[in-house]
């Protein structure tokens, strides 16, 4: 729960860095969205470089397992939800993990994919399987995938789904969509944790 210095009112955000980079930098990083007017809402207040913020927690439990026997580890993030499961990611890549990785990213429009640097990066390494869709560009710039994830998103990156951990990230509307899917293309329920926001 992050807010100004002390000011009562906190909002939740998802920790984006692993606990490595953490300690590697002494610093810890979150996604925050910019409001319309250019402001970082009403719990930051005038946000500028330097200010001091209030953070209670860590908080929640939508975290890695201690171990999987798991193959595979399908990251599946709208939005800002992308912000835990980079820190996942970048927290089971540093331990070279048995896992191979996929990530199913969507966002309203491409300019809004945070870490695409860094996550395209880890693609042409080899270090991940990413497919990226947007929702509401209809723009000829985009060239890449369009609409909703829906079950043919999942089909191309479920190699096997029975020996897949499932981590979904954003919009409730979202993530319950993906658990349905993901259920019904064989993925275990105990092997699907989610993490949502309403609107």
């Amino acid at each position: 729960m992050v807010g100004a210095h002390e000011q009562s009112e906190r909002r939740p955000y998802s920790i984006a860095c692993s606990p490595e980079w953490t300690v590697e930098t002494g610093r810890l990083e979150l996604l925050v969205s910019v409001e319309p007017d250019g402001s970082l809402g009403r719990h930051f207040g005038p946000a500028a470089r330097g200010m001091v913020v209030d953070i209670d927690g860590p908080i929640g439990t939508f975290t890695l397992p201690a171990d999987s026997p798991a193959a595979w580890v399908l990251f599946v993030a709208g939005g800002t939800g992308i912000a835990p499961l980079r820190s996942m990611l970048d927290h089971l890549l540093r331990g070279r993990p048995a896992h191979r990785l996929s990530l199913l990213y969507s966002a309203r429009r491409p300019d809004e994919f945070a870490f695409i640097d860094e996550l395209w990066a880890h693609s042409a390494a080899g270090l991940l399987e990413l497919h990226q869709t947007v929702t509401r560009d209809d723009s000829t710039g985009w060239t890449g995938l369009r609409g909703r994830i829906g079950p043919a998103h999942f089909e191309a990156l479920l190699h096997e789904p029975a020996a897949t951990l499932c981590f979904a990230c954003g919009p409730e509307s979202l993530v319950s969509e993906s658990v349905a899917t993901l259920s019904a293309l064989g993925v275990p329920g105990s092997q699907i944790r989610t993490e949502s926001w309403g609107r």
